[in-house]
């Protein structure tokens, strides 16, 4: 259920600074990050994959933190295949999941 909490709060933060703020990733951050990423646009659902092994690494006796990082992780990812897969392909008629800059 936490999951679903925090994918509803990442794509909420992703509505707003798309239609809010009119920010593009690849219009506003291609010219600095994508300088840093050698030309890869990164998504948060690879933040989010990154975290997935990490939060299963952790000990047992960090079970709480554990189960918190896993359901931050997955937030992430739910929330970006969300973002291209639904949203942005009814409003905008393209999913716009693009691996390069």
């Amino acid at each position: 259920m936490a999951m679903l909490w925090w994918t509803a709060a990442f794509e909420l933060v992703t509505l707003v600074l798309r239609f809010g703020f009119s920010l593009e990733s690849t219009r506003d951050t291609a010219s600095t990050v994508g300088l840093l990423t050698a030309g890869l646009r990164v998504h948060h659902s690879y933040v989010g994959m990154l975290l997935l092994p990490v939060a299963a690494w952790l000990p047992r006796r960090a079970a709480w933190l554990e189960r918190r990082l896993a359901a931050i992780a997955a937030g992430l990812v739910l929330s970006d295949l969300v973002h291209h897969f639904v949203v942005l392909w009814l409003i905008t008629g393209s999913a716009q999941f693009d691996l390069f800059y």
